[in-house]
């Protein structure tokens, strides 16, 4: 019998009581859990066993157990470079923004209007990287330096004019990164031509040349010849960079460059054994329609005001689907927003003054060691000096690893070391002793940089922006980011009632370990003996992973679900290529499915048909089979999601599978609504051949306000020799595999010891139980709301899994009430809207998830009901059709202190609609934003501080 404090965080992270569960049962009219879940679950995709996971642990008992195994990981000082560097993070940061869930715990800004907060501080990373690259528009972030490359190569292929199918790659980039092109290069049938830039001059026509700037033993050159060059060759120059040298060198617009791509890591993100990090990637004016990932931008709301949103929402990749730009659903918010509250409170003096003093040390350490009779890779560089060490090479490196030190070995005859804001005179005599140098340096004076060449140095400001120029102090900093935080509705303020989105609770003791040196210090590129904790972590999370989906192989390498599937697809292409069948590119998706599938598909060179749904939302079977029929020949995957995105557990979904494996397919589950799965039904168990894992839903990596995502892939036997590897650490994957789809070889580690603390304290029971009541709440709302709201569709003994959709296109259709008036008028109750008019226009899906209480799932649906009411009222004459507090909503503080009140209804009901806001009003801090000025005026930089004089007096 297991102690009930065993079970205490079972109950914490579940937000009904026993009591309430009985209550909401008997209002469904069930006896208990199982007979909802008997009645909800096709039976024979039962799983009727126990999870493999054990008895549930105490908060405290499973951090002792992390604590024990994060000793296990060897922090030795770092000088590997490569991409990932030390760096301090200053703790105002770390305290108000890292560790704060008011900014980790909030959603994708698609509701700008409670959204303001995060909006300008991505909108100052934005700004940011439009300053150091000197490009005309950045977008807010995307996944790592290797995809972020990769994406420029795509984006450069659609721009394309030419025939030509050839990529340059400068031998200087970062291997990683060069692996990760030659990844996504090849399905899309583009030949990678590795070289040194003199290589250009035998290739008649480019698709794009892709250069490192300094390069990545250090070297900087200057690399404007070779850009023009590419662009003689009709191809796009892409240049890869280092954001923190770009303080001191020209700028990639200066130097020809159409795109500039890079990682903000070391602009205050730990390296985090690989991440996660936030990318940047800026280009020209005339390519922003193109550009993949999400952009920030400056609109007006009803009043007039300014207000920020995401701009050309159109492109979102879940409405473009097989046109998207991308497959990037997610990015890295939270990391962007870190680098650029780094940026903020430093300054353009304060990482003048960081670069400075990195590239001195390095300088006065290169000296130190040809004084000693070294020799030099090259003399101009940055932060990284490569040696030539011939004989000496393999006994250098031995020194440095026994004094705890790890360098970068480049090949037998030289070695590379990187330094960065965490190195010292200290750290750099170490090392010249490890060189076994009899010179030390006395000290760091900051002189002239020779290493820096003349003709590279930067002239051009950066940074000149009030918001980079006021908050210094640590006073005024905080007080910056509370006044951001304090406009956002994260999940520390209401419910998130998000279909397919599941905003459940992010619990401090999943979160804690973050922060712990042993996970947030390490270099990805340690040898992997000296991070034996991490490998426990994987080890464990594969095992748990394993036995939830019931697949035997798993990678933990995508870091975001658009990877995983992109990685899921990968997988199945190469299965089909290495039995002789290349012709298997056909993909059927059905209709319902999520705007990533499409484009995944078409990232991986396969050929999209859309398969209808029948008028229960389920997969059209008849349909499916004529399709399939149609193309037995060249069938290379179906991709499904189960339980659906109509918010229904399919009957049918083993015969689907097995009819797809009768023509020769595969079939790629995505993993979205893993929640409704968990100890219930095994997806390996059922049909599909491989699924990606949202660990940033099911498994409660927090969603950080759009990023950081995990999404790992678990697959049958015969795919998992496919599975994603690595060039530089070899053993994290198998040597068959379909190359690296992310820059680090573990994805973003860091954020798996979250899923790893939430895994060991629910343990089998609980996690089974989480999935029973996230049903359980679903149904409920569905039940209390249906009398009110048509629920779209329902299983056959008319229930919902996880999340249902309410139809609100007669609501439309009698009185002029869009679903989205519905979502900005949740927002004066205090909530943020679920998720609008997808996979169905005009309709809202909800999913409550497990994690909330009784009382909140109460408030959410008296809101509804509430705004119902209105409706009528609308539709009856009581309210004015035009002029009525749904069309109006949201209401700011500003308009009802007013001296003025022109409206039709009362200041009273715009407000305060029902009691339970009388105790806790969110104000919004602007009123409803104006998409379509957004769009036609796209501004995606900081605003002159003339248009915010009062913000900033």
């Amino acid at each position: 019998m297991l102690h009930n404090s065993h079970r205490d965080f079972i109950r914490r992270h579940i937000g009904t009581s026993a009591k309430d569960q009985s209550k909401m049962l008997t209002e469904l009219g069930y006896k208990n859990l199982d007979s909802l879940i008997d009645d909800t679950v096709p039976d024979k995709i039962r799983f009727k066993d126990k999870l493999s996971i054990g008895e549930p642990n105490s908060e405290y008992e499973a951090l002792r157990k992390l604590k024990v195994i994060s000793k296990k990981n060897q922090v030795f000082s770092n000088f590997i470079g490569m991409g990932y560097y030390g760096t301090y993070t200053p703790n105002v940061i770390v305290r108000n923004i890292l560790e704060n869930p008011g900014w980790y715990t909030a959603y994708t800004p698609y509701q700008p209007e409670v959204a303001q907060g995060r909006l300008e501080m991505l909108l100052n990373f934005q700004q940011l990287i439009v300053d150091f690259t000197g490009m005309d528009i950045a977008n807010a972030s995307l996944l790592d330096e290797g995809t972020a490359a990769a994406e420029a190569m795509g984006l450069s292929y659609r721009l394309s004019k030419n025939d030509s199918k050839k990529v340059f790659v400068s031998s200087d980039c970062h291997p990683q990164t060069i692996a990760v092109i030659k990844t996504r290069a090849e399905p899309l049938g583009l030949e990678v031509i590795l070289g040194n830039d003199s290589e250009i001059d035998n290739i008649k026509d480019l698709v794009c040349g892709i250069l490192q700037y300094p390069g990545t033993l250090g070297d900087i050159k200057d690399p404007s010849e070779s850009i023009s060059k590419i662009h003689k060759k009709n191809g796009k120059a892409i240049l890869a960079c280092d954001l923190l040298a770009l303080s001191l060198l020209k700028t990639p617009a200066e130097l020809g460059a159409d795109i500039a791509i890079g990682s903000s890591q070391r602009f205050g993100i730990p390296m985090g054994y690989g991440g996660p990090h936030a990318a940047f990637f800026a280009t020209k004016d005339e390519f922003k329609r193109s550009m993949p990932g999400r952009i920030i931008g400056v609109s007006v709301d009803r009043h007039g005001n300014k207000a920020y949103r995401l701009s050309l929402q159109t492109r979102e990749q879940h409405i473009r689907r097989d046109k998207a730009t991308s497959n990037i659903c997610t990015a890295q918010a939270l990391l962007a927003i870190v680098s650029a509250a780094y940026a903020i409170y430093h300054g353009p003096e304060g990482i003048k003054d960081i670069s400075t003093r990195v590239s001195q040390l390095a300088k006065n350490f290169a000296d130190k060691l040809k004084q000693s009779g070294y020799k030099l890779y090259s003399d101009n560089f940055f932060d990284t000096v490569t040696i030539i060490t011939n004989d000496k090479t393999d006994q250098i490196f031995k020194n440095a690893q026994d004094q705890k030190v790890n360098i970068r070995k480049v090949n037998s005859s030289m070695l590379a070391v990187s330094f960065d804001e965490k190195k010292n005179v200290y750290r750099a005599n170490q090392l010249l002793k490890i060189f076994n140098c009899a010179e030390t340096i006395k000290d760091n004076p900051t002189e002239s940089l020779p290493n820096l060449p003349k003709n590279l140095l930067r002239s051009s400001k950066y940074l000149q922006h009030p918001v980079f120029n006021s908050y210094h102090s640590e006073t005024e900093m905080l007080r910056y980011l509370k006044r951001l935080e304090d406009k956002d509705i994260a999940l520390n303020r209401s419910m998130i009632a998000l279909g397919s989105c599941t905003m459940k609770l992010n619990a401090v003791a999943e979160m804690i370990p973050i922060s712990w040196k042993e996970f947030a210090e390490p270099h990805p590129f340690v040898p992997v003996e000296q991070m034996e904790g991490f490998r426990t972590i994987f080890t464990d999370l594969k095992n748990w992973l394993r036995s939830v989906t019931g697949f035997s192989g798993v990678s933990l390498q995508p870091n975001a679900g658009a990877q995983g599937e992109y990685a899921g697809l990968m997988v199945i292409r190469k299965y089909h290529i290495e039995k002789g069948e290349k012709n298997r590119n056909v993909c059927l998706i059905p209709g319902s499915a999520h705007g990533t599938n499409p484009a995944s598909a078409q990232m991986v060179g396969m050929k999209v048909v859309v398969v209808n749904c029948d008028k229960e939302g389920n997969v059209d079977y008849e349909d499916l089979k004529k399709k399939t029929e149609l193309h037995s020949k060249n069938l290379g995957a179906l991709m499904v999601t189960y339980p659906s995105t109509h918010g229904v557990f399919e009957e049918k979904i083993t015969e689907i599978c097995d009819l797809i494996h009768k023509h020769g397919g595969q079939v790629y589950m995505d993993g979205a609504n893993l929640n409704a799965l968990v100890g219930i039904a095994r997806p390996g168990n059922f049909g599909p051949d491989v699924c990606h894992i949202n660990l940033h839903k099911t498994f409660c990596i927090p969603h950080g306000g759009g990023g950081p995502g995990m999404g790992p892939i678990a697959c049958k036997k015969h795919l998992e020799k496919y599975l994603p590897n690595h060039p530089i650490i070899e053993d994290c994957g198998p040597a068959s595999g379909i190359g690296p789809v992310s820059a680090a070889p573990w994805g973003s580690s860091s954020i798996l010891s979250i899923s790893w603390m939430y895994i060991k304290m629910m343990g089998s029971d609980g996690l089974k139980l989480a999935t029973q009541n996230a049903i359980l709440n679903a149904n409920y709302l569905a039940k209390k709301l249906k009398d009110h709201y048509p629920i779209l569709y329902t299983g056959k003994n008319g229930n919902v899994a996880h999340e249902c959709i309410i139809d609100i296109r007669s609501i439309k259709n009698e009185t002029g009430i869009t679903e989205e008036d519905i979502a900005k008028r949740l927002i004066d109750f205090g909530f943020h809207a679920p998720t609008m008019s997808w996979p169905v226009a005009g309709t809202m899906m909800i999913e409550p998830t497990e994690s909330e209480s009784l009382s909140e799932l109460n408030k959410f649906i008296d809101a509804l009901i509430k705004i119902k009411i209105e409706i009528n009222n609308i539709k009856d004459g009581t309210l004015d059709k035009t002029d009525n507090p749904i069309k109006n909503a949201p209401h700011t503080d500003f308009e009802l202190a007013a001296d003025a009140w022109t409206h039709k209804y009362s200041r009273e009901q715009a407000a305060y609609p029902i009691k339970f806001l009388r105790s806790n009003k969110f104000w919004p801090p602007v009123a409803r934003v104006d998409n379509v000025y957004g769009d036609k005026n796209i501004f995606c930089t900081c605003p002159s501080i003339d248009e915010f004089k009062e913000d900033a007096a």
